[in-house]
C-alpha cells in the first residue's frame, strides 16, 4: 500500500481533471420526429415484426443523433412514442417491450446486450450514444414480471410502463423514468405505485426527466425542480395542441420560465392529430423552436443552454407572484363580464369595450388585474379579460389558475374561448398581474400566426407580465 503522501497528487489531480470536465454552458438537441405508424390490429405482431417497426423509426433517429453530434450537441432529446408510435392495446404492445433494469446495474448494452435477456432497442440506443459521444434520450416501453403475491398485479402477470430512457456517452444507461400521469387513452401502460423523481448528474449540470402529460401535475413535475433542484428538465413529450393556453411551444417555454429552468422538449409530429411543437426553452425565454402544422418533415433543432441556469445573470430572479397582485386597488368591474368555454372550463371573461384602461376579472379566490392600451380599437377584433379558478377534469384532474388577455374569433361574445390563431390588433402597452395562489406561474405571450414573443414581454419583480416595447406584431 502506499503511503498517505503519495496519494495527495493523484487526489489533486483527480478533482482538478473534473474540475476542467465541467462545464458552464453546453449544447443541447431535441428532434421533432414524424413517427412511422404501427398497423391498428388488437392482435399482437411477432417479435420480428415489432422489431423491423422499431428500426425503421430508429434508422431516423440515429441520423438525428448524428448529425446533432455533428454540430457539437452534448444531449439529445427524442419524443414520446417516437420508436413504436401508438394505436395499441395492452395486449398488442406487449412485443414491442423489452426489461429495462435499473441503472444502478451500471450496464452498458452497447457492449454487454445479453446481460438481461433480449433487448436489441436498448442495445442499439446504448450505441448510437456510444458511437457518437452523445447523451441520448428515448421513450420505450417497460416490462415488469409480477404475481399473486403483489395484490395490484394485473391479470396478464406484468406491468407494462411508458419509460423514458438516457444513455451517456459512452452508452451506459444512467436513467430509466416510468410515466406516472397517465393521459386518457393510454390504457396499454399502469402507472407506477408512487411517482418517480429520477435525476443524473453530467459534467453540464443536474438532470431530471418525466414524460408528456406529468408536467401539469404538481409530481413529479413541481417536485423534481423544487425539491431536487435539477437544473435542466428533459421532457420527450406527444403534445396534441390545444389553443389558446396548451400550445406546446408556449406552455412549455412558459414552464422553464416559471420554475427557472431549461426544458429540452421533444414532440412527435403528426399534423392530423395536432403534435408539433419542439423547443430548447431556458427561464429567459426560448433558445430556439419550431412549430409546423403545413408539413409533415421532422425537424431537428440544436442550441447553446447554461449548465445551472439558476447561477446565470441572463436568468430572471425569483418572484413572489401574488405579491403584487394583492397590493392592486380592484379595478373598476366591467359591465360586459360574462362567461365563456375553454378545453371544458368555465371562465369569467370581461370585454375590453375601450383602446385603453385598467379592468379586473375574478373568479373565486383568483383577481386578474390588465392594465392596457391598443394602438387601435379595431372594429372586427374583440378582446377579453379572462380568470379560470377550477379543477380541469376533462383527461385527468388537475387544479388552474389562469389568467388571460385572449382574442375571440369574430365579434360574437358566444366564440370567446375557442381556438383562434390570427389577430390583427397591436398593443402599444399591456401588464397583465393575478392573485395566484402558487409560487410558480407559467407567464407567456404568443402572437397571431402561434409565434412566441422572446425578449418583446418581461416578468417584473414586484411582479406582472409586461410588455417591454411595442409589439411588433399583433397578440
Amino acid at each position: 500500500m502506499l503511503p498517505s503522501q503519495a496519494l495527495l497528487p493523484t487526489v489533486v489531480f483527480a478533482v482538478t481533471a473534473l474540475q476542467a470536465l465541467a462545464s458552464d454552458t453546453f449544447m443541447a438537441a431535441v428532434y421533432e420526429h414524424a413517427v412511422i405508424l404501427p398497423h391498428a390490429t388488437e392482435e399482437p405482431v411477432s417479435p420480428s415484426d415489432a422489431l423491423a417497426l422499431m428500426n425503421k423509426n430508429m434508422d431516423v433517429l440515429e441520423g438525428a443523433i448524428k448529425e446533432a453530434a455533428q454540430q457539437g450537441a452534448h444531449i439529445i432529446v427524442t419524443p414520446e412514442d417516437g420508436i413504436y408510435g401508438w394505436r395499441f392495446t395492452r395486449e398488442s404492445i406487449y412485443p414491442y417491450l423489452e426489461d429495462i433494469p435499473d441503472p444502478v446495474m451500471n450496464w452498458t448494452p452497447c457492449t454487454d446486450p445479453s446481460r438481461f435477456g433480449p433487448a436489441p432497442v436498448q442495445e442499439r440506443l446504448s450505441c448510437m450514444a456510444r458511437n457518437n459521444s452523445i447523451y441520448v434520450v428515448a421513450n420505450i416501453g417497460d416490462k415488469k414480471p409480477c404475481d399473486s403475491s403483489d395484490p395490484s398485479c394485473p391479470r396478464d402477470g406484468r406491468y407494462q410502463y411508458n419509460t423514458d430512457v438516457v444513455f451517456d456517452a459512452q452508452g451506459k444507461l444512467v436513467a430509466r423514468y416510468h410515466k406516472y400521469n397517465l393521459f386518457l387513452g393510454e390504457n396499454q401502460f399502469n402507472y407506477p405505485k408512487e411517482p418517480e423523481a429520477v435525476t443524473f448528474e453530467t459534467p453540464f449540470g443536474k438532470f431530471g426527466i418525466f414524460t408528456c402529460f406529468d408536467i401539469l401535475f404538481y409530481e413529479p413535475a413541481v417536485v423534481l425542480v423544487s425539491k431536487m433542484q435539477v437544473d435542466t428538465v428533459l421532457f420527450p413529450t406527444a403534445w396534441m395542441n390545444v389553443l389558446p393556453f396548451l400550445t406546446a411551444i408556449e406552455f412549455h417555454s412558459a414552464w422553464a420560465m416559471g420554475m427557472r429552468v431549461n426544458v429540452l422538449a421533444a414532440n412527435t409530429h403528426n399534423t392530423s392529430m395536432e403534435m408539433t411543437g419542439s423547443g430548447i426553452y431556458a427561464p429567459a425565454g426560448a433558445r430556439t423552436y419550431s412549430y409546423n402544422m403545413k408539413t409533415e418533415d421532422g425537424h431537428l433543432l440544436i442550441a447553446e443552454l447554461d449548465a445551472h441556469p439558476r447561477l446565470s445573470p441572463a436568468s430572471p430572479p425569483a418572484v413572489s407572484w401574488n405579491s403584487y397582485a394583492l397590493s392592486v386597488e380592484r379595478f373598476s368591474q366591467n359591465d360586459h363580464e360574462f362567461t365563456g368555454i375553454i378545453f371544458e372550463d368555465l371562465f369569467t371573461f370581461t370585454e375590453l369595450t375601450k383602446p385603453g384602461g385598467n379592468l379586473t376579472v375574478c373568479q373565486k379566490n383568483l383577481c386578474c388585474h390588465l392594465s392596457y392600451k391598443m394602438a387601435e380599437k379595431r372594429d372586427d377584433e374583440v378582446y377579453v379579460l379572462g380568470a379560470f379558478d377550477g379543477l380541469h377534469v376533462i383527461e385527468g384532474q388537475y387544479y388552474l389558475q389562469i389568467c388571460s388577455l385572449l382574442k375571440c374569433p369574430s365579434t360574437n361574445l358566444s366564440t370567446c374561448g375557442q381556438p383562434v390563431e390570427m389577430a390583427q390588433t397591436k398593443f402599444e402597452m399591456f401588464s397583465l398581474s393575478g392573485t395566484f395562489g402558487t409560487s410558480y406561474v407559467f407567464p407567456e405571450v404568443l402572437y397571431s400566426g402561434v409565434q412566441l414573443a422572446p425578449g418583446e414581454f418581461e416578468v417584473m419583480g414586484h411582479p406582472c407580465v409586461r410588455q417591454t416595447s411595442v409589439v411588433k406584431k399583433p397578440l
